[in-house]
């Protein structure tokens, strides 16, 4: 996110879900730092086990050794390949506040990367993998309600598009490797798998950042560390299946949770990358909105107990349906809404055109509305 330095910790409310089911976690948006260092590094630790005794217990030690170490060799062998067809592809970029990454899009010289890399910056260094010189590039536009960002590197500029693979595809379990430039470590790699599908995260609102509810996020066990936002998360066939934008923090310790980042799907990056390169902006979202600008209110203890109806867009669904301004928003289609990041989470597995019952307090009475969804 734009304007972060070492030592920031911004955290995010993050609500995971497997398609209908869910649980409560803490996430941390990727942080991108200032400072160069070269280098990568992916090891491998195997181990196996012997049994038995005599030449047949040794001849089977034997085997099982040359089994493992074949399988090691494959496996590295696998990882070298799709680092050398992939890395070229993920570049560094620099603001005038911090620096992240991002995954050259097409040969036009477009780059994918967050919304929050890019902040409200409109001019940008790139860095590509291996190279000592920087390229100068332009905003093309941002969507931060995917956190989803183009940039735009124009004349001789070389660059290797990757290929972005088909997300629906992507299964728990899958081999994975992550991508990017964490802590300014330029071409780091890190490997791990799938360890979800369908996730919804929800990022909070800061001075920095207007905040962003991403649905179908990957979740991963490859380490994403501060610098790895807008990256490639890649699999063994050399295509990019989500770009890394959140790794989870402990809520009990308040430290990072080991294996647990989340990346944004490829098929939700192409659909709205190609807008944004076309327009310059995001003009079919595919994403349920009410149409209110709201806030979050609570009872007298401090316990947030719904979300405040501000303002209704006018024409939008909310007013539509009879929603006014002092309304507190309480459910959506049978779903409790404490706070804006849970209303956000319930409307990210809605579609526009959805019609649903929204439960709201006005003066003290509860009421159910019908309202059809609108687009964000």
């Amino acid at each position: 996110m734009h304007g972060e330095r070492v030592g920031s910790h911004r955290k995010a409310e993050a609500v995971g879900t497997r398609r209908a089911a869910s649980q409560s976690f803490r996430a941390v948006r990727r942080r991108w730092l200032p400072g160069l260092l070269v280098g990568w590094a992916v090891v491998i630790a195997l181990a196996g086990c012997t049994s038995g005794g005599g030449s047949d217990g040794a001849a089977s030690s034997s085997t099982s050794r040359q089994a493992v170490a074949s399988g090691a060799a494959s496996l590295e062998a696998a990882y070298q390949q799709v680092i050398d067809q992939v890395l070229p592809s993920v570049v560094e970029i620099r603001t005038s506040t911090g620096l992240g990454s991002g995954v050259v899009y097409d040969d036009q010289g477009d780059i994918v990367t967050n919304a929050h890399v890019v902040g409200g910056n409109q001019q940008f260094e790139v860095l590509a993998s291996g190279t000592a010189g920087s390229l100068p590039a332009t905003l093309v536009g941002s969507y931060p309600p995917n956190d989803l960002a183009v940039i735009r590197v124009s004349g001789d500029h070389q660059l290797k598009p990757a290929a972005f693979a088909d997300s629906s595809k992507v299964r728990v379990g899958q081999l994975v490797l992550a991508m990017g430039n964490p802590l300014g470590l330029e071409a780091t790699v890190t490997n791990g798998i799938v360890s979800a599908t369908g996730r919804t995260v929800s990022e909070p609102v800061t001075p920095e950042s207007p905040g962003a509810t991403l649905p179908d996020a990957i979740q991963t066990s490859a380490d994403i560390n501060p610098g790895n936002s807008g990256g490639a998360l890649v699999d063994l066939t050399s295509e990019v299946v989500g770009i890394p934008t959140l790794a989870a923090v402990s809520p009990q310790e308040g430290g990072a949770a080991p294996g647990i980042g989340f990346a944004i799907p490829s098929n939700q990056v192409k659909r709205l990358a190609d807008q944004i390169v076309a327009t310059g902006t995001v003009t079919d979202s595919g994403r349920a909105a009410l149409g209110v600008r709201i806030t979050t209110v609570v009872d007298p203890s401090g316990k947030p107990v719904g979300v405040g109806v501000v303002d209704v867009v006018p024409g939008g669904p909310a007013e539509a349906a009879g929603i006014k301004p002092g309304d507190v928003i309480v459910a959506v289609d049978g779903k409790e809404t404490p706070t804006p990041e849970a209303l956000g989470a319930v409307l990210a597995d809605l579609k526009p055109g959805d019609k649903v019952p929204v439960t709201i307090n006005r003066g003290g009475a509860a009421q159910d509305l019908q309202v059809t969804l609108g687009e964000l």
